[in-house]
């Protein structure tokens, strides 16, 4: 008792009265067994280690081409060299260590980075792929380490790092300029320390404690910056902290005041922390590229003007609307495009034969409109002598095509390509035109009468004669339209980024210029802008002509690889398809382990006499083995519900849990089987052989597969001749 009370002093009491309690564990996490020698876990862990560098590291510079995704993640990595702007679905940190890899390696971020194919020649490439390569290396020793940390059994430790070493898929994946090996060292790293901070449990608020509750939210964070997919890691860390919270609550010899300062501290190193870093990958990301480029289009106008060489940057113009004024309207669609006309007009059977009006990307003359009064046919507005009237919202206004004066129009004919939707058109002449000519103009979030600022006001349209919403589609018109992006009347007054416009250029000689830096958005609202835009741009991801995809059922089965090099005989050719050994080993261990628990909690439940050290083993698959079990449901399930393009390589964060799995599993069914084998020498056979002939098996398997990884050259494997012949177990391979 006096030990007890010792404890609750320092905060750290223990769950239950000391005649009942049970070892010490962090949430899911499983009772302490006995740790393997001391002197053997460091010599493992260094074998494992050199094992899983040896393999990500040999051939890296083969092929001395851009394989599959390089094509992305390489050219964005010269982007970052370069300080040019761009978009991508991905939050920016994989990018940024990919160019800063680069960078202290001496690649000058000039290699263009085209198409798969392209040859690296003089370019040093090796440096970007050394740092993916050191990164997957890395996995190894941190799933070796977790399971060690939640079941204390080396040969679950090594059977574990010795499915990821000898793992097809996992090599390939580590061995290019791919965000994928990034994104899983800081899913593991956030495993692993979680698993460390639960196994402090019993020192709370010691530096051991503090170091890896931290560094859990520091690798929170660098998962979240690499892919949105970081978002299942941190929601296996949260359902873990609140059963831990719960437990302490539940915990009466501690007092409130200990249970604020455990809630505080994991707000701290598990909210606030990693949320600070993350926003601080973005401040990076936006202070380096600062010159105009490629992205500029997908972002609003007030974001470009802070661009250097965007033609918005350091421009004066007027800052409130004005009728009169010559001006241009971006859709807030993803790359949505310009209002735009030209003397074109529809074709014959596409609604009225007028003149078209689409939306254009690029700055173009096409692109500028005259904002005129609705009842104002022969007023001159350019008149220097006749006064300023200023839009505002809700005033009825007429929109003329400066180049050929024409007004913006619709009426209740079909839409080109989008149906229910009617058609915009240009009408009128010299601006004369009718009265479905009329539109409404409203400024979101605004009141009656208000004024409408360039850049920073998003406007709708409203046609005052058939209700509908002026917009842009998304949707790419024929040759007859010159494969331009359809603009439409909608009458579904659903409000979209589609249906929103801002005011880009705008010209008028009787208004007083200001500085765009006045209406510059700030880093909130920065931040918020292109986690909008990444969100649609993820969830507008369609598959590319001829692209291979696949379906969550198809993963953990190993159905179908992705081509990284090479289509022919004649190709230096790459597969990423995982170990069929090793993934059909991880899939049966799924079912096998739910058996395994349903036995043991029954057992349990009905309260069968076992021994002390099969109470310990039961302990670690119901807990260790669920905690696990849970990461990859997390890692796993949530593709089922995602409408976007999938692709097989999405699946491996899911495998690195089914991997830790499968040690734990067939770690705990060997002992279960020795532990009924009353010799010991016996049990001792048994478990050695079993373990044995699975690590036999991987190495096998890895030998025949390994060229899959490593380079085929020759014929395909459908060719009796190949040597990789007799290997293509499923019809579905393509190597």
């Amino acid at each position: 008792m006096r030990r007890a009370r010792r404890g609750a002093a320092r905060g750290g009491s223990p769950r239950m009265p000391p005649r009942q309690r049970e070892p010490r564990r962090g949430p899911g996490g499983p009772a302490r067994p006995a740790a393997p020698p001391a002197a053997t876990r460091p010599a493992a862990l260094a074998l494992v280690t050199l094992l899983s560098f040896a393999s990500r590291f040999h051939r890296l510079r083969e092929p001395p081409h851009v394989c599959w995704d390089e094509t992305h993640f390489g050219k964005m990595g010269s982007y970052y060299i370069n300080r040019t702007f761009f978009f991508d679905v991905h939050p920016p940190l994989g990018k940024m260590l990919i160019g800063l890899a680069g960078y202290l390696s001496g690649y000058d971020g000039t290699f263009p980075f085209q198409k798969p194919g392209d040859r690296y020649e003089q370019h040093n490439y090796i440096g970007m792929r050394g740092f993916c390569a050191f990164l997957g290396s890395c996995l190894v020793p941190f799933a070796y380490l977790t399971v060690l940390e939640l079941s204390k059994s080396l040969p679950a430790a090594l059977l574990t790092a010795f499915i990821l070493i000898f793992d097809t898929g996992c090599i390939t994946l580590s061995q290019y300029i791919l965000l994928d090996p990034i994104l899983m060292f800081f899913l593991m790293g956030a495993v692993l320390s979680m698993v460390k901070c639960n196994n402090c449990a019993d020192r709370p608020f010691s530096a051991s404690w503090w170091f890896w509750l931290s560094l859990t939210g520091v690798n929170l964070a660098g998962a979240m910056g690499v892919k949105f997919v970081g978002l299942f890691v941190v929601l296996l860390v949260g359902l873990n902290t609140i059963y831990d919270l719960w437990d302490l609550l539940g915990n009466l010899s501690l007092s409130l005041v200990v249970f604020g300062k455990h809630l505080l501290a994991r707000v701290l190193c598990l909210i606030v922390l990693p949320l600070a870093l993350y926003m601080a990958m973005f401040a990076v990301h936006f202070a380096v590229l600062n010159r105009s480029g490629p992205g500029d289009g997908f972002f609003s106008s007030a974001f470009q003007s802070q661009l250097i060489g965007n033609n918005l940057h350091n421009v004066s113009i007027p800052e409130h609307l004005a009728y009169g004024s010559v001006v241009t309207m971006k859709n807030l669609r993803m790359a949505g495009g310009y209002l735009h006309s030209h003397w074109h007009l529809y074709p014959e059977g596409i609604g009225a034969r007028q003149q078209q009006v689409t939306a254009y990307l690029h700055k173009d003359l096409n692109n500028l409109w005259i904002i005129k009064k609705h009842d104002s046919d022969t007023a001159d507005l350019s008149d220097p002598s006749s006064p300023v009237e200023f839009v505002r919202h809700g005033d009825i206004i007429r929109l003329e095509h400066k180049e050929t004066s024409r007004n913006l129009h619709s009426h209740q004919h079909e839409a080109p390509l989008t149906r229910k939707h009617f058609q915009v058109t240009g009408y009128g002449i010299n601006g004369t035109g009718d009265s479905n000519d009329f539109w409404r103009i409203e400024v979101v979030g605004r009141k009656t009468g208000k004024l409408i600022k360039v850049l920073r006001s998003q406007v709708r349209l409203t046609h005052v004669a058939t209700g509908c919403i002026l917009g842009s589609s998304g949707k790419t018109l024929p040759k007859w339209g010159w494969e331009q992006v359809e603009v439409t009347c909608t009458p579904y007054l659903k409000e979209t980024p589609n249906s929103l416009w801002n005011f880009e250029d705008h010209i008028n000689p009787k208004l007083p210029n200001i500085s765009l830096d006045v209406l510059k958005p700030s880093f909130a609202e920065i931040l918020l802008e292109s986690h909008m835009v990444m969100i649609r741009g993820n969830s507008g991801l369609k598959p590319k002509d001829n692209e291979v995809t696949s379906k969550p059922w198809h993963w953990p089965i190993n159905y179908q690889g992705l081509r990284f090099s090479g289509v022919n005989e004649t190709d230096y050719r790459v597969y990423l398809l995982g170990n069929p050994v090793i993934w059909w080993l991880n899939l049966v261990t799924i079912g096998l382990y739910l058996l395994i628990t349903l036995c043991t909690a029954v057992a349990l439940k009905r309260g069968v006499r076992l021994t002390s050290e099969l109470k310990e083993l039961s302990r670690v698959v119901l807990r260790g083995g669920g905690q696990i079990t849970l990461g990859w449901l997390l890692h796993y399930l949530p593709f089922f519900m995602m409408g976007r393009v999938l692709y097989f390589h999405h699946y491996f964060p899911a495998m690195l849990f089914s991997s830790m799995l499968t040690g734990i599993t067939w770690d705990a069914l060997l002992k279960f089987c020795a532990g009924f084998l009353s010799p010991c020498t016996t049990a001792r056979k048994v478990y050695g052989g079993g373990f044995l002939a699975l690590v036999l098996l991987i190495l096998y398997s890895f030998y025949l597969f390994h060229p899959l990884s490593y380079g085929m050259i020759g014929p395909m494997a459908s060719d009796p001749g190949s040597p990789m012949a007799g290997l293509r177990w499923m019809d579905s391979w393509e190597f």
